[in-house]
């Protein structure tokens, strides 16, 4: 695993601020859940717990994962204020060697999960076992296309990938797949100026 990634890192990153993200969950989310029935939630990634916290205020049980500790307890603590503390486990995994429970989850979300190939390939593999029959896989990037306009540059372009490519991973005798593309919005740039991005969004229901 690059080091920009591994738990000492990510622990320092989280340390070193008061909060790291907005606090707001991540827009694609928002998009792509708030129609879902409550069920059960894996968040992949969730960081000081954004996502987590607004899956739970809409009656998800939610299981919260991340390789950082620091932004564990701040995901807990977030979780605490928002009373929602019996709506979430927090769970300390190293995701490239943790394999969650298969067909068990409603919901599973990975947002902005940026590793290199050989690392994201078979970990969005064991993320998309872990949906449940009729359950929903939600996957969301960085384009490749902003990297070609020198967002994001800094992480190198093999940690990008499309939404065909997460599509063509999935076999379509066991999913629907209900969104697959490129979605533009508006973020503040390095410099507070604001620009266009784009997100690539998978969203794929597994058949029963």
């Amino acid at each position: 695993m690059t080091a920009i990634f591994d738990e000492n890192y990510w622990n320092d990153r989280y340390g070193q601020h008061g909060t790291l993200w907005s606090g707001h969950p991540n827009p694609q989310l928002v998009a792509e859940a708030s129609d879902l029935a409550p069920g059960t939630a894996l968040d992949v990634g969730c960081g000081e717990g954004a996502d987590t916290v607004w899956l739970a205020e809409r009656g998800w049980q939610v299981t919260a994962v991340d390789i950082s500790s620091v932004a564990l307890e701040k995901g807990t603590l977030h979780a605490a204020d928002r009373e929602l503390t019996g709506s979430v486990i927090w769970e300390h995994h190293d995701l490239l060697v943790w394999t969650p429970p298969a067909w068990s989850f409603d919901l599973v979300s990975a947002q902005f999960m940026h590793l290199p190939r050989p690392d994201r390939e078979p970990l969005f593999a064991r993320l998309a076992d872990a949906v449940a029959p009729g359950g929903t896989l939600l996957l969301v990037g960085h384009s490749p296309q902003d990297v070609q306009a020198g967002v994001h540059a800094h992480f190198g372009a093999d940690r990008f990938f499309t939404a065909e490519q997460m599509a063509a991973a999935l076999d379509p005798a066991a999913w629907q797949l209900l969104v697959s593309q490129a979605r533009s919005r508006t973020s503040l740039g390095p410099d507070g100026q604001t620009i266009t991005i784009h997100d690539e969004v998978l969203r794929a229901v597994r058949l029963a």
